[in-house]
């Protein structure tokens, strides 16, 4: 299907759109920014960046608009409104926010889309979450809905400044059912290997499967015991616009973990972890990192989000996968991690063709084959410190 078009899909076709169906969608209409238009930067390999509108609504709780339009609903929970013109403003921890998005869609029948936060988003324990009309679910837009889109913002540990334009989350636009199978999951591994290990292929005897392959917390680290940050309390605000800008000790402080490969996660304290498999998507599947069942726990670990066609891929063959950032919290009571535990788990689903730009190779993609947790909203120099 590599010169599909979007006018002429075969009545069984499935699959994930890719960077040129993402702008022939644009084109038609599916997704459209009225005046404000959508660049073509805005489109990813397999996803669309969505961008902040105007104005942020500071709410007194969430909610879901169930039956009705998302703006009459919101009416009676607004508690102050925000400019995010020129400037922006300052969102404060632990409230929400609802942020009307420049993108509207036009979904024909057949298309359906699903949001989740872009990694830089997770990476600041920013939580967010997309609203529709008449929905009863987040981050999920029924196949041919038609109206705006809206997000829901909550900072967790840091006060975030915004402003219009900034994108915080991504759109993927899908074709029927594209998920993978875990016996399909399986099949793909041994015929383009998924997961590695240390450079080497992790056997298909050691791949955990349950509905998507699982990942664990490397908490070796590096020669100091050094695996990852916890989010210090009280920092100084930080402005998601600004790249490379902000100190990390401002911000982190480092998290070494005791010499039996094992740390205590402190209660509500925000960490930032790396799995101990590197992960590679070949160009004719995505990825979704989901949350990890809290049955297991008193552990919430890692934000969902898109994983691109080329994360952790080379055409060369040189690269062998990328580490995944880990976002983990512990509720209620301490609770212990130990190395290689399995606390994430990653669902794939096939493309419905491959895409002409590829994650890391083709896009300015900041996290290719990371060593570090940190977003790229901190200075390099400091987090190799």
């Amino acid at each position: 299907m590599g010169g599909v078009s979007l006018g002429d899909l075969p009545d069984d076709a499935r699959g994930v759109l890719p960077s040129q169906l993402i702008a022939e969608a644009v084109q038609l209409g599916f997704v459209d920014a009225g005046s404000y238009k959508i660049p073509d930067s805005s489109i990813q390999p397999a996803s669309l960046d969505l961008r902040l509108g105007e104005r942020a609504y500071r709410l007194r709780c969430s909610f879901l608009p169930d039956t009705e339009a998302v703006d009459l609903k919101m009416k009676s929970l607004v508690i102050d409104e925000l400019d995010l013109r020129d400037e922006g403003a300052v969102l404060e921890p632990n409230r929400p926010y609802l942020i009307p998005l420049m993108e509207s869609l036009e979904l024909p029948p057949w298309l359906r889309a699903k949001a989740n936060p872009k990694s830089s988003t997770g990476r600041l324990d920013v939580f967010t979450r997309v609203i529709t009309d008449r929905s009863y679910r987040f981050d999920e837009v029924r196949a041919g809905y038609t109206g705006p889109l809206y997000l829901e913002v909550v900072p967790l540990s840091f006060a975030v400044k915004v402003r219009q334009g900034l994108s915080l989350n991504q759109l993927r636009l899908v074709v029927g059912r594209a998920d993978l199978s875990d016996e399909e999951l399986l099949e793909e591994h041994e015929r383009s290997p998924l997961l590695y290990r240390r450079g080497e292929v992790v056997p298909s005897d050691q791949v955990a499967t349950a509905d998507g392959l699982f990942l664990s917390l490397d908490l070796r680290g590096n020669e100091r015991r050094e695996v990852g940050y916890r989010a210090r309390q009280n920092t100084p605000r930080i402005s998601m616009a600004d790249i490379r800008s902000h100190r990390v000790n401002d911000y982190w402080e480092r998290v070494i973990s005791e010499e039996s490969d094992r740390i205590v996660l402190d209660p509500e304290r925000f960490y930032l972890l790396l799995s101990e498999e590197a992960v590679q998507v070949p160009p004719h599947l995505a990825a979704e990192m989901t949350a990890f069942d809290p049955t297991s726990g008193e552990l919430r670990t890692h934000y969902a989000g898109f994983f691109d066609p080329g994360f952790g891929y080379t055409r060369d063959g040189r690269l062998l996968g990328s580490r995944a950032a880990l976002e983990v919290r512990a509720h209620d009571v301490p609770f212990m991690v130990e190395h290689g535990q399995p606390v994430c788990k990653l669902t794939f689903e096939r493309m419905l063709a491959e895409p002409e730009r590829l994650y890391g190779a083709d896009v300015s993609s900041n996290y290719q084959g990371q060593v570090e947790t940190l977003s790229k909203h901190f200075r390099k120099d400091d987090a190799s410190s």
